[in-house]
């Protein structure tokens, strides 16, 4: 934005969930001391480690500064949501003598991530409400310290404006704002709460939504349904591109032309083959670029369900960045609502392993612990990437770095994001921006046909960007995972995985010439090992010994790399003998996804394992001579992949701004449409 007059601008509005009252916690908080336990326990822990070490450092404060006055009583009710000139979702009614607090994901400041990454340099609160009451200002330190900032009087019945401007110089490292209300006599009415900046005075940018979609109509139709009802982020839409690419297009589903009513002329659905998830969003950023109206594309997957917030907060925030910046949301827990599963994600360049971001820990659940109790979430996190379940990328960066990498799926994020960092564009996970998605850990992807992209696009990453010789530990850890599912009796992944490797040797044409025709060879790879001969009746498979092996028993996961070297060299040596024949004829026993670790499974010479999703199961079978052909086949591959390293790198990155160029991809997209269908 070019200088020129300042004005305040709403950053983040303080809102309300619909009425779904298992996600209360994420919006509003009626009980201060959820997981206050959980944190003393962990600091008398520190304390006592500290001081076994002989550094003890006890912190000052452990809890927020609560109010002294014993008619406050902490309830654990929720307050009534009103219907207010506000708007839908602003307004709240708190009973007489509660106290509410905003100290939640949805609600409070993240003041460390403005401080760092926008141009706003002070924050004002400004709160419409009715009804004697007290409002407390908080503020928290990086280290997850929080105390009062002043306590405001209201004794008026009559709506009343409060209004206070904060600045944001003591939130370099991280930190947040917050207020609670605590009702007076009669209750109090939170008619709408904002928090907003100083900004420009410019229109705000325009985003387009790219929403990629196989085979989910009734997810894409509630999707468009919840869109065409959020009539604020409506206002910053430019266009909502659905990319159908399945055979149950979402167009033809009863329901569609309702939803498609609601959104009109913003509406836009682009059918195309296969060509998998980057496909799809290669398909929306180009879209949105050609289109040359908006400012932003926000990716997102068919089956999300999200806070349309989100949409207005990604926006202001990349308004108001320095430089161009992604703006990233969290994964929240379809299943388990209140349950964090991602927060901010980095690329470890040594392994090239994707995973939580320094400081941060995943699947935080803020239904047992609140924001004031959970002293990493101060911390702010620097993210490497963000999930595509919720990304909002400037058209700029598009531009300038191209669109994404024609993986199919998998690591195209990943890839995307270092790609864009590594050109001086950060990503940022923002706090108070997401999205609701069945979680990774819930699917069995690592096993299953997707365990080809998982290291092809791996290996792709790491040779286009990683700055460690010779790939760092990535080559050397594939060999190691490959032993492990040789020893999980997982021969179908390690075909898979070994077809990965060998098509990364061959150079970087196959990523466009097989994009949408991989798919079915890796069908017909899988197909005739047992392990991927899944059904969904335990029944249809011979009864399992009701008994367990007794060194089973004594099975534990390896604690350290001795320990983990003897039971994978233990697990080998049983492959020089032949598997009875009672294994063959019967598994020894049943496992649930969950214990099915590879040193349990390589003590058997059968096992049947239910999948992670929980709707099938697969009769594994130990066979020596598969063991050893994969395993010498998977060791001169990845011989050949690490003797190779450095020429391969120099041709994937030479070939890489043609492959992710615009040009590129738009031959695919046609190519896509003529090709037969590749069911997922």
């Amino acid at each position: 934005m070019t200088a020129g007059a300042r004005e305040l601008r709403v950053l983040q509005r303080v809102v309300f969930p619909d009425d779904e009252l298992d996600v209360v916690p994420l919006y509003v908080e009626t009980n201060p001391d959820r997981g206050a336990a959980e944190l003393a326990a962990e600091l008398a822990n520190e304390a006592l480690t500290g001081a076994k070490a002989g550094t003890v450092n006890v912190p000052v404060a452990t809890a927020p500064v609560a109010e002294t006055q014993s008619s406050i009583r902490f309830g654990s009710d929720v307050p009534g949501y009103l219907v207010d000139d506000a708007g839908p979702r602003r307004s709240a009614l708190i009973a007489e003598g509660r106290r509410v607090s905003f100290a939640t994901y949805f609600n409070a400041f993240p003041a460390s991530y403005w401080r760092r990454w926008t141009t706003v340099e002070s924050v004002t609160l400004r709160i419409r409400l009715a009804g004697e009451s007290k409002v407390v200002l908080y503020r928290s330190t990086a280290r997850g310290f929080s105390h009062p900032v002043e306590t405001i009087s209201v004794q008026s019945d009559q709506p009343e404006v409060v209004q206070r401007t904060l600045p944001l110089d003591p939130f370099i490292d991280g930190g947040w704002y917050w207020f609670d209300i605590i009702a007076g006599p009669g209750g109090t009415t939170l008619i709408e709460a904002d928090w907003l900046g100083p900004a420009p005075s410019a229109p705000p940018g325009r985003v387009s939504l790219g929403i990629t979609t196989f085979n989910q109509p009734d997810f894409m139709i509630e999707q468009l349904h919840r869109l065409g009802e959020a009539s604020e982020a409506l206002d910053v839409l430019d266009r909502v591109y659905v990319i159908d690419q399945g055979t149950d297009k979402v167009t033809q589903r009863p329901g569609f032309d309702d939803a498609a009513k609601e959104l009109g002329d913003l509406l836009e659905v682009v059918e195309q083959g296969n060509i998998g998830g980057s496909g799809g969003f290669a398909r929306a950023m180009d879209e949105t670029v050609r289109a040359g109206r908006a400012d932003y594309v926000l990716l997102m997957d068919d089956d999300v369900k999200l806070d349309p917030e989100g949409i207005l907060r990604a926006a202001t925030f990349a308004d108001l960045a320095r430089r161009p910046t992604i703006v990233g949301g969290h994964m929240f827990s379809m299943y388990d609502r209140t349950l964090l599963h991602a927060y901010a994600e980095a690329v470890e360049p040594h392994t090239w392993w994707w995973g939580p971001a320094p400081n941060t820990k995943a699947r935080h659940d803020f239904g047992r612990r609140n924001l004031r109790n959970t002293p990493w979430l101060h911390r702010r996190a620097d993210a490497d990437y963000n999930g595509w379940w919720m990304c909002l990328i400037p058209t700029t960066v598009i531009r300038e770095i191209g669109l994404s990498l024609p993986a199919f799926i998998k690591w195209d994020d990943a890839e995307y994001g270092v790609r864009a960092r590594d050109r001086g564009f950060p990503t940022v996970s923002l706090p108070g921006v997401a999205s609701w998605q069945v979680p990774w850990d819930e699917k069995d992807d690592a096993r299953n046909w997707q365990a080809y992209y998982h290291l092809r696009n791996r290996l792709v990453s790491a040779l286009l960007h990683s700055p460690a010789a010779k790939g760092g530990g990535v080559v050397s850890e594939s060999l190691e995972r490959q032993l492990q599912s040789l020893l999980s009796m997982q021969y179908s992944t390690v075909a898979l995985r070994l077809l990965a490797v060998e098509d990364v040797l061959t150079g970087p044409g196959h990523l466009h010439r097989e994009i949408g025709t991989k798919l079915a060879q890796l069908r017909d790879v899988r197909a005739p090992y047992t392990d991927a001969q899944a059904a969904d009746d335990l029944d249809s498979f011979p009864p399992p010994r009701r008994k367990p092996p007794d060194e089973l028993k004594h099975s534990t996961t390896p604690t350290n790399k001795l320990n983990l070297m003897t039971k994978a060299a233990r697990g080998t040596m049983r492959q020089f003998r032949p598997a009875p024949e009672r294994a063959r004829k019967r598994p020894q026993m049943a496992l649930p996804y969950q214990d099915a670790g590879w040193w349990v499974l390589a003590k058997l010479d059968s096992a049947l394992v239910s999948a992670a999703e929980g709707t099938s199961a697969a009769w594994y079978r130990r066979d020596p001579k598969l063991f050893r052909s994969l395993g010498w086949r998977s060791l001169a591959a990845h011989r050949r992949l690490r003797r190779n390293w450095a020429r391969l790198a120099q041709e994937y990155r030479a070939a890489a701004a043609d492959f992710n160029s615009p040009e590129r991809w738009r031959e695919t997209f046609e190519a896509s449409v003529n090709e037969p269908p590749a069911g997922q």
